[in-house]
């Protein structure tokens, strides 16, 4: 039977104890050898971490599940997750080739009082509409395996005044790189109008992340049309071809995006999180998440304890 229970680790200490590893040098920063982790004795697993992860990862015996999308690990693959955020393993026993690669854990009060603490959650990979993976080069590999390197070598030292700001250097370092490397993949793979899947994602972050939504309800397909200078006909047809879905389907996706995370994060009512979410009614709100997750919104809080 799978585990549908979620599992919350609010600080790395906990993720470490969680995999019988060493408590972390820094409580707040931690490189870990995949290799020195435990195998869990489970099919499936749910995970919800109140810290970013940055992995790269090779030959894990088990897939990950993360927003709509399914990774795996054969190849040299990078993958970012932001806290709180909920995600699952699922495991295949038939795997005994030797797993590899690192996982970077940093929780947000590391970054705090920097400019980083502001801007990281500017990447766009951090998201659930991230559709895939990150895969290098072997000279690619390298650089991020010597970046991650030097941070770990320097919160291993004493730490003093500097090290967080080397850290941090660093870190913004990698994530820049990432964002390079997620360009060319793009560009490599000719994923054609790319840029009008960011442009969408930014205008409906724009919107979901303002007072607006309270006072003006949902977005309609025709203003998001407006906000991209296009008409409403030719984004649901280019987002039909790109994703196979329709511009309401869009809409509704990132709605039951932002409802799943005040549910698993917030104490806020069914009432409280509808009307945050534009809905006059709760009624509809719960309508529209069961039809789209099967699950009811109290169903889905239940999951997270």
């Amino acid at each position: 039977m799978p585990n549908t229970q979620p599992r919350r680790f609010k600080s790395i200490t906990e993720f470490h104890e969680f995999r019988e590893l060493p408590g972390p040098e820094h409580p707040l920063i931690s490189v870990i050898n995949v290799e020195m982790m435990n195998e869990l004795q489970v099919d499936e697993l749910h995970l919800i971490k109140d810290f970013y992860s940055i992995a790269l990862k090779r030959n894990l015996h088990y897939k990950v599940q993360y927003g709509q999308n399914r990774y795996d690990f054969d190849e040299g693959v990078m993958f970012f997750m932001a806290p709180g955020q909920p995600f699952r393993l699922i495991f295949e026993r038939n795997a005994p080739i030797k797993q590899s690669g690192w996982m970077l854990l940093v929780h947000p009060d590391f970054l705090w009082n920097t400019p980083l603490a502001g801007t990281i959650k500017q990447y766009e990979y951090f998201s659930y509409s991230a559709n895939e993976a990150l895969f290098l080069s072997e000279k690619e590999e390298g650089m991020m395996n010597g970046i991650v390197q030097n941070m770990e070598q320097e919160y291993h030292a004493n730490m003093d005044l500097f090290s967080q700001k080397v850290i941090i250097a660093q870190l913004e370092l990698l994530l820049t790189y990432a964002d390079r490397f997620y360009q060319r993949q793009f560009i490599t793979r000719k994923i054609a109008n790319h840029q009008i899947l960011v442009r969408l994602e930014n205008v409906l972050d724009t919107y979901f992340n303002s007072t607006i939504l309270t006072t003006r309800g949902l977005p309609t397909v025709g203003y998001v049309a407006e906000e991209l200078s296009m008409s409403p006909n030719y984004l649901s047809s280019v987002l039909k071809t790109l994703t196979g879905q329709n511009a309401q389907q869009h809409l509704h996706n990132k709605l039951i995006e932002k409802a799943k995370e005040k549910l698993a994060g917030s104490d806020l009512s069914i009432s409280e999180i509808a009307f945050t979410l534009g809905f006059e009614h709760s009624q509809s709100f719960s309508k529209l998440f069961k039809n789209k997750t099967e699950l009811s919104p109290l169903e889905f809080r239940d999951l997270f304890g």
